[in-house]
């Protein structure tokens, strides 16, 4: 195991705070790198007040950190463009690579995607309509297009123009009418290619031999555990490994080589898209925990759903990433609720289960198990701010003994807490994680 290397890993259904986290973990590391997923994700990064709202571009970019776009991505050229600029504009200095076999979305794909998703019913994941979905599956066909064909435009126009053949006829099977004209599609990927061209490597060659040198790496996925294609509620989720497991695939690292993996949560839960979501609330705490948590996507600007934090979910995250330590986030946003709960555990027709039943067709007819805390009070932005400096010592009691019972619930140490969007806003239990 390398000492010189750390994941990132949300515990949940996304959107735990990774951004923030890699962001501030990255002040200490040389390097970060994305291993999966595409621009159906999003992560905020607030830097002297300023928001910074990326789908692609690894965090640790404003920090002028080298960052690495793994093979195991899917990736909009024409976003990742967008996204080079605007760190280009923030005055930063951008060091990026990006993967040669890293897979190209194009606009068919996105027409597919809604498509798709329109005509699942119940079964629908709730997508972004993004291209992600179709990508992959074409990247499991075997006659995706990858980052290499993009940059060489003759392998670009015979193998865009087969796949555009295949496309056509599933997209026509719903829409008879639909067409595009490839010519310009090829036009404007030409483009792309010749945009991106400077950036592209065989990243898994660099990173085993950057790792290997002592440098410091992190590693950081999109979405959450719980959203896995594999190891979430399927179909339920996303497309991709979004776990530890999915980085050494998803970057051609070994298994020997990553170090610490860090798991984050919320101080309650929340989710985009459709499925199961046991602990879910509505009425006016949804509302209130909705509007201080600034719970809309990143990507879509839909409204997330919320509830209480789930720990009986998150400890079987905690075993299928072997999370060495947890960081607790948005504990501010639960300020001013009488009574705060957590779900401690499932029952199924009055028997507690041993563990998370990953099935939808078991967790829709489980009653989730509740143990209910005192809430604290609210405070200012700039009040949980200079909290924040003075310490643990200075949250409130209530917030110490909420904090003190999910670590002894999910037997895992919390070595952060977060009470505020900022840097600094911070409170480190263990220092020198990383």
């Amino acid at each position: 195991m390398k000492k010189n290397t750390i994941a990132v890993i949300g515990l949940s259904w996304g959107d735990e705070g990774k951004g923030k986290f890699v962001d501030y973990l990255a002040q200490k590391a040389d390097m970060v790198v994305r291993y999966q997923g595409g621009n159906n994700a999003g992560h905020t990064v607030v830097v002297d007040n300023v928001k910074y709202i990326f789908h692609i571009m690894p965090s640790g970019a404003l920090l002028e950190k080298e960052v690495v776009i793994g093979n195991g991505l899917v990736v909009d050229p024409k976003v990742l463009l967008e996204e080079i600029e605007k760190v280009k504009k923030s005055g930063k200095k951008l060091t990026l690579k990006l993967s040669s076999t890293a897979h190209i979305i194009f606009p068919f794909h996105r027409v597919l995607d809604g498509l798709e998703e329109d005509s699942k019913g119940d079964l629908a994941a709730g997508t972004t309509k993004r291209g992600i979905g179709p990508t992959y599956s074409d990247k499991a066909a075997r006659w995706g297009i990858r980052v290499y064909d993009l940059i060489n435009p003759d392998l670009l126009k015979s193998k865009l123009k087969k796949l555009f053949e295949i496309k056509k006829k599933n997209i026509n099977s719903f829409d008879p009418e639909w067409d595009a004209d490839i010519n310009a599609i090829y036009e404007e990927y030409k483009k792309y290619g010749e945009l991106l061209k400077p950036y592209v490597i065989d990243t898994a060659l660099y990173l085993n031999k950057v790792i290997d040198s002592g440098k410091r790496v992190i590693f950081e996925g999109a979405q959450g555990n719980l959203l896995c294609i594999d190891h979430g509620l399927y179909p339920f989720g996303t497309s991709s490994n979004a776990n530890a497991l999915g980085i050494c695939s998803g970057t051609g690292v070994p298994p020997k080589k990553i170090g610490k993996i860090i798991g984050i949560i919320k101080a309650y839960t929340s989710r985009v898209g459709g499925g199961l979501f046991p602990s879910e609330l509505d009425g006016d705490i949804a509302h209130q925990i909705r509007e201080q948590g600034h719970e809309y996507g990143t990507t879509t600007g839909r409204p997330r759903r919320v509830g209480w934090v789930d720990l009986f979910n998150i400890k079987y995250s905690i075993i299928i990433n072997g999370i060495d330590h947890v960081i607790i986030t948005l504990l501010d946003a639960l300020e001013g609720i009488g009574e705060i709960k957590a779900c401690i555990g499932y029952e199924l027709n009055g028997k507690s289960l041993e563990s998370w039943p990953i099935q939808p067709e078991i967790i829709d007819k489980c009653k989730p198990v509740y143990k209910t805390f005192k809430g604290w009070e609210p405070k200012s932005r700039n009040e949980w701010s200079e909290t924040a400096k003075r310490g643990y010592e200075a949250i409130p009691d209530t917030m110490k003994k909420y904090v003190a019972f999910i670590q002894e619930e999910l037997q895992t140490e919390v070595a952060i807490i977060s009470i505020g969007p900022n840097r600094n806003d911070t409170i480190e239990l263990i220092k020198d994680i990383f």
